[in-house]
């Protein structure tokens, strides 16, 4: 097994920014879902098919499920980041260019951490829309945003980490 230097990244303001702003993304949605918790029926949509709408129902209470695994997500690569030696890197790494690899890699976990969060708020929202009859459930243009807001940035980091 290679041994990888172990190198403290430093954070620029971007970073910090990023990171912010999904501790922020994060506490909204905590308090969207517990605000409108009480005015919840006490049947919600759980599951949305390819074009955006409910087809599968259960309990008010399932509503937390999104900020939970939100939060345990975004906990959890927060914790992650921390070791960038431990990541898969598609170039060796070396004392020359570990600094670099590991601020991409870095970065990218932290983008990622923001799009989880938000993508977790935009489904919470939805639902409680859904829930209230305000809307039809995700609508069609959903799922190719999701996927785009998540392999996007992935493919433009692993190019960015390929030079």
């Amino acid at each position: 097994m290679e041994t990888r230097p172990k190198i403290k990244v430093k954070r620029t303001f971007l970073d910090n920014t990023i990171e912010i702003l999904g501790w922020i993304s994060l506490l909204t949605i905590w308090m969207i879902v517990l605000s409108a918790y009480s005015n919840l029926p006490v049947s919600i949509p759980i599951h949305y098919n390819l074009e955006g709408q409910a087809d599968g129902f259960g309990e008010k209470f399932n509503i937390f499920t999104l900020p939970v695994i939100s939060t345990l997500m975004f906990i959890g690569l927060s914790l992650l980041n921390n070791y960038p030696h431990i990541f898969n890197y598609r170039i060796e790494i070396t004392e020359e260019n570990a600094t670099d690899q590991y601020t991409i890699a870095t970065r990218m976990i932290r983008y990622l951490k923001l799009i989880i969060v938000v993508v977790f708020g935009l489904i919470s929202y939805k639902t409680i829309e859904s829930s209230e009859n305000q809307s039809d459930g995700m609508g069609i243009w959903f799922l190719p945003l999701i996927l785009g807001l998540i392999f996007i940035p992935i493919v433009y980091f692993i190019k960015k980490s390929s030079k």
